[in-house]
């Protein structure tokens, strides 16, 4: 029990990590955000300083964007994988669907807030404390193991 619930954390914690990879591919503001503010603050560090150095962020965010796509596609392949392995060693595909989806929403809200500085209000805090505790309830829940039908036949 304990791999299966080990292997759907790490899928749902991927899922996070791709969908947050994902944001920062395909928005070039953010990426372009970081690295001038980067050269800005190394630029101040270091004694000398050229006027023009900003202008690396022009051609810089490209490569990042696209480092970005890979860990995208990477993360996806890994959770993929993870969460396959979580089947297999789990008594119900209910209960590992459940643990990934608490781990994805979980480490989404924390992986928001560290990378991308997003604040969550109180309506949504109220709103994943309900999806959670539904989904506690789900993972609790007895599975259903219908009693088996007495096939001998009267001789």
């Amino acid at each position: 029990m304990f791999p299966g619930v080990f292997y759907a954390l790490l899928a749902g914690f991927l899922g996070a990590v791709a969908s947050s990879s994902a944001k920062l591919s395909l928005g070039t503001d953010y990426l372009k955000g970081v690295c001038e503010t980067g050269l800005r603050t190394w630029g101040e560090q270091r004694k000398f300083r050229q006027e023009n150095e900003t202008t690396a962020c022009d051609w810089l965010h490209i490569p990042l964007r696209l480092l970005c796509g890979g860990l995208l596609f990477t993360c996806n392949a890994v959770m993929w994988t993870f969460l396959a392995k979580a089947l297999r060693y789990s008594s119900s595909s209910t209960r590992t669907t459940v643990t990934t989806a608490a781990s994805n929403f979980i480490s989404s809200a924390f992986l928001g807030q560290l990378i991308f500085g997003e604040t969550h209000i109180a309506l949504w805090w109220v709103g994943i404390s309900l999806t959670l505790s539904g989904l506690l309830v789900l993972h609790r829940a007895a599975p259903h193991n219908p009693e088996p039908v007495d096939t001998k036949k009267d001789e």
